[in-house]
């Protein structure tokens, strides 16, 4: 048997990845009809205190920051987006808005949980086919040291991409997905080889955007409903219909992609929530 046929027979099916900021996402409702009731003046405090607190989250940290949206259409009026190091500064984060005055006045219409995720399928069909050649088994502590050794490199080298600040961008758009399953056609069932050149002609498609549009993909399989998330940024949001539409026809998208809804918002500085609900 060669090393590449033992490849294909035992080694694991799942490919690498490395991970950086922790992300949650806040689709929140206004309750108009108690914030009416408020006195201008009441309102204008209120806003002033939450502006303040955005203000100071909305500065890049180290990977640390928050941004407002203000939402199109019924599933919200405001999309709070948060980057943070770990979940447990996510957490302090959504408390520390809970304690604001103004959260008296808002209502939770979904959330989403996730990481930023970079795949490297490339990196471990490489690390993957040497280690097979060696001999070295897999899951064993040498295999673990090698491949602990990899994502280390990536993880230095892709810095950037798994800490980027929230790009300033005029429009969002997020949506969950999923790879589909209980099918005809089984994503993880399918072999690596055969994934990996899949991704590839799918990123070819995200490239020619490059310089309309920022993604950031975040991992969120056990951690919220769905598989993943995908952020985009542009400062024309046509952008969204014409990439997302374009992503259809590759064959990732078209056999194997659910999508969930999709949020489109208007970014708002932290110095104009007044604009939204003022």
């Amino acid at each position: 048997m060669t090393p590449e046929t033992l490849a294909d027979t035992t080694l694991p099916p799942v490919p690498l990845t490395v991970e950086g900021a922790s992300v949650l996402h806040q689709m929140m409702r206004v309750r108009w009809p108690a914030w009416r009731a408020l006195s201008s003046t009441d309102r204008a405090a209120i806003v002033d205190e939450a502006a303040q607190a955005l203000a100071a989250m909305e500065q890049p940290n180290d990977g640390r920051q928050s941004a407002v949206y203000s939402l199109l259409g019924h599933k919200g009026d405001l999309l709070l987006v948060h980057f943070r190091r770990s979940f447990a500064e996510l957490n302090r984060a959504e408390l520390d808005l809970a304690h604001l005055r103004i959260s008296d006045y808002l209502e939770p219409a979904t959330s989403y949980l996730s990481v930023i995720e970079l795949g490297l399928y490339e990196s471990t069909s490489k690390v993957y086919s040497e280690l097979a050649a060696k001999g070295v088994p897999p899951h064993s502590e040498e295999w673990q040291r090698e491949i602990e050794a990899v994502l280390q490199r990536q993880r230095q080298a892709m810095a950037p991409r798994l800490w980027p600040a929230i790009p300033s961008a005029k429009y969002i758009c997020f949506y969950p997905m999923d790879r589909r399953r209980g099918e005809s056609a089984n994503w993880y069932t399918v072999p690596m080889p055969d994934r990996q050149r899949m991704m590839h002609e799918h990123g070819l498609v995200g490239r020619r955007y490059a310089g309309d549009v920022r993604q950031i993909i975040t991992g969120s399989i056990g951690f919220d409903d769905w598989e993943w998330g995908v952020d985009l940024f542009a400062e024309d949001p046509l952008v969204f219909k014409k990439l997302i539409y374009e992503m259809r026809f590759d064959e990732v998208s078209a056999v194997y992609a659910l999508f969930g809804s999709f949020y489109v918002g208007l970014r708002v500085p932290a110095a104009e929530l007044g604009s939204i609900v003022g």
